[in-house]
C-alpha cells in the first residue's frame, strides 16, 4: 500500500470521525433539552398569584436598539412554604426586539392574575409557569445523520479493500 494512500485513507477517517463528533455533541444537547422539558411536565402543579407582570428593556451599547422581554413576578406555596419566582420558562424569558411579544405575554398573565405554576420538588424555590418544549427530540434525526454518515466516512476510509491499479 502507497504511503499517500495510507495518509488519504486517515485524512478521510479523521474527517469522519469529527462530523461524529459533532453530530454527537448536538445529539446529546437536544437529548437534554427534551428531557429536561419532559421531567418539568412531572413536576407537581400548585396555584400561583401574578405580584408584577412587565416588560424590561435593555440596550447592549448606546447605539444599539433596544431589547424588551417579559419580566414577571408570582408566588406560590410549597408544603406550607410561600416562595416567589421570576422564571416564565426554565431560562426566563429570552430578549426580543419586537417590544409586542413581551406585551402580549404581560396581558396573558397580568397582576393578581391566578395560574398554575409547576414546582421543582428537589428544589421548591425553583417553579415555572410555561414548561420547555419536548420538540428537540422530533428534530434530533438531522445531527443523528452527521453521527451515522461520519462514522460511514470513517469505516470506510480504514476497512474498504483496495481496488487493483
Amino acid at each position: 500500500m502507497a504511503s499517500g494512500s495510507v495518509a488519504g485513507r486517515l485524512y478521510l477517517a479523521m474527517i469522519g470521525m469529527a462530523l461524529a463528533l459533532a453530530g454527537s455533541f448536538f445529539c446529546w444537547l437536544m437529548w437534554r433539552s427534551y428531557d429536561r422539558a419532559h421531567h418539568m411536565r412531572a413536576w407537581p402543579e400548585v396555584p400561583c398569584t401574578i405580584l408584577s407582570s412587565g416588560i424590561e428593556e435593555r440596550r447592549i451599547d448606546p447605539n444599539s436598539a433596544p431589547e424588551f422581554r417579559f419580566a414577571v413576578l408570582y408566588g406560590y406555596e410549597w408544603q406550607g412554604t410561600r416562595y416567589t419566582s421570576t422564571h416564565w420558562t426554565w431560562r426566563e424569558s429570552p430578549w426580543s426586539s419586537r417590544r409586542g411579544a413581551a406585551e402580549e405575554d404581560v396581558k396573558a398573565y397580568p397582576v393578581e392574575g391566578q395560574f398554575v405554576c409547576r414546582v421543582n420538588p428537589d428544589e421548591p424555590g425553583f417553579a415555572i409557569l410555561k414548561t420547555d418544549s419536548q420538540a428537540p427530540l422530533y428534530s434530533i434525526w438531522f445531527p443523528a445523520l452527521f453521527v451515522v454518515g461520519g462514522l460511514g466516512i470513517a469505516a470506510s476510509a480504514l476497512f474498504r479493500k483496495r481496488r487493483p491499479a
